[in-house]
């Protein structure tokens, strides 16, 4: 199955503190990296990765063919990714010791696309096969436009709303086959703090959409469009660097549900390959293999993983 990517793209600056900046801090880093990031990026390689046919459509900015190399060297598809002259999006990312981050995003060529773009990506990319899967991250502008334009299209969309914003309640979610949030992204569109609220309260708001719900070190939750709900927890590792954890997961999810996999079968995948992911540093590069994560399966080398299903 064939997933268009409408994906930012970000040059990220990482620094190495024993601890978040305060308000009126200074501090020296312990080290510096300069790597390939984006949310949009992250998940177009993990999804490629995980043995999906990935296309990344949107704008390359200026001085950052070395975002473009990254995706054709993980085996994405950048036929739909135009060069500009303006300045590509970036981020600024903290990196604390037990292996948190905190991050301050510059949109630059993220937010610049245009409708022409878009509607010229849609048809190259149905030109000769009309399904497939279009990925969405809350980094970009037109979210909505694209949304409708998949939707009237007969593709299915797959929206993780982040980084989340008051504009994605205005979002077209009807028309989306899985939203991917994490407990804070959740809880503020459902409107409640309660964890076990949030997956009731959107499939009541979203009946025909399925949500996925990260939890983080508490696991994930996954309720399909049928009210079905899977729990999952995770694996107890060393967390090195949590940078792309949640996009490798999305990666992941999309494999299992474009290939057939059963929901828990799917969790299970994508949490292994999470718990690679954050034993090592930086974004996209920490992203594993496929043949890796099968083989940390098979081996059952971080133990057992509690899945559970509850009929709606």
């Amino acid at each position: 199955m064939r997933i268009l990517n409408f994906g930012s793209l970000n040059i990220d600056y990482v620094y190495a503190v024993d601890a978040f900046l305060r308000p009126g801090e200074t501090k020296a880093a312990a080290n510096l990296m300069i790597n390939c990031g984006g949310k949009g990026l992250n998940q177009s390689i993990a999804a490629a990765k995980a043995g999906n046919s990935v296309w990344h459509a949107g704008l390359l900015g200026d001085a950052a063919g070395m975002l473009r190399d990254k995706l054709v060297e993980n085996g994405v598809d950048v036929g739909l990714l135009m060069p500009t002259a303006q300045p590509a999006g970036h981020a600024i990312i903290q990196v604390d010791e037990s292996g948190q981050n905190c991050i301050l995003l510059y949109g630059g060529t993220n937010r610049m696309l245009t409708k022409e773009l878009v509607d010229n990506a849609f048809d190259v990319f149905t030109a000769e096969e009309k399904s497939g899967l279009v990925l969405l991250q809350n980094e970009t502008n037109l979210v909505p436009y694209i949304i409708e334009q998949a939707a009237a299209r007969g593709l299915s969309v797959a929206l993780n709303a982040a980084p989340m914003d008051a504009s994605v309640k205005d979002y077209p979610l009807d028309k989306l086959t899985w939203l991917i949030v994490n407990e804070v992204e959740g809880g503020a569109l459902a409107g409640t703090e309660d964890e076990d609220a949030i997956l009731p309260a959107l499939h009541e708001k979203y009946p025909h959409c399925g949500v996925l719900l990260t939890l983080g070190a508490h696991g994930a939750r996954c309720m399909e469009a049928n009210g079905r709900v899977t729990r999952c927890g995770s694996y107890r590792v060393r967390a090195v660097d949590t940078t792309a954890a949640g996009d490798t997961f999305t990666g992941y999810f999309l494999y299992g549900m474009l290939h057939g996999l059963s929901v828990p079968e799917t969790l299970r995948l994508a949490t292994t390959a999470s718990a690679l992911c954050v034993g090592r540093p930086g974004a996209a590069d920490s992203v594993p293999e496929k043949a890796e994560v099968d083989a940390v399966r098979r081996e059952e080398r971080f133990g057992a993983l509690l899945v559970s299903t509850e009929e709606a």
